[in-house]
């Protein structure tokens, strides 16, 4: 087994990266970070100050996993995700000490573009749409919408985030539609299910 680490990856001298693990052009590992054998992690990705990424995680391209993160086995991040600080994954929905549950952790799912917040904690076994937006401090339980902005614990939605990063002047439920200020994309709500016009 051995590492496939692209040349332009820039790892610091105080981080482990277990033979077998594969991490794309671009990518910066910073101090203490620990990446396990059979992680797959893309081109332009941040490992943040004590970072851990497990054996069995998927980290697609430009995701940035910020300081005092745990990326547990079967955490899946698409392209373009961003982890805040000391945010939480978990992967075994009821652990015990004296109980081996390996063989029961649940597939956790982030989507494209989305954004955790700081100390969010996401339960496993949940699936996170495109360009979702948790806040800080969050607790999600339940599947989440693409755009949706996601507060409280256990969160509830508030309303719709753009890609931009920026709330949407949209109800939560009906047909509606509104543009991102920023850069003029219309997004249309139908229900209780936002889409971006293309």
């Amino acid at each position: 087994m051995t590492l496939s680490i692209h040349p332009t990856v820039s790892i610091h001298n105080s981080a482990i990266v277990d033979e077998g693990a594969q991490i794309g052009e671009g990518s910066r590992v910073w101090h203490f970070v620990h990446v396990c054998s059979g992680a797959k992690i893309g081109e332009g990705v941040s490992l943040g100050q004590n970072v851990f990424i497990g054996h069995k995680v998927t980290i697609g391209n430009h995701c940035k996993i910020q300081n005092n993160v745990s990326v547990y086995d079967n955490v899946h991040l698409e392209d373009g995700v961003f982890c805040g600080p000391s945010m939480v994954f978990t992967n075994v929905y009821n652990p015990r000490s004296l109980i081996e549950r390996k063989d029961q952790y649940l597939d956790t799912i982030v989507k494209k573009g989305a954004t955790l917040g700081a100390n969010c904690t996401i339960i496993c076994g949940i699936t996170i749409g495109e360009y979702a937006f948790v806040g800080a401090g969050a607790v999600i339980n339940k599947d989440v919408p693409a755009y949706a902005l996601m507060v409280g614990v256990p969160a509830n939605q508030i309303g719709w985030m753009s890609e931009f990063g920026e709330q949407l002047n949209l109800p939560l439920k009906g047909k509606a539609q509104a543009n991102c200020e920023h850069t003029n994309a219309i997004y249309l709500l139908n229900d209780s299910l936002v889409t971006k016009q293309v």
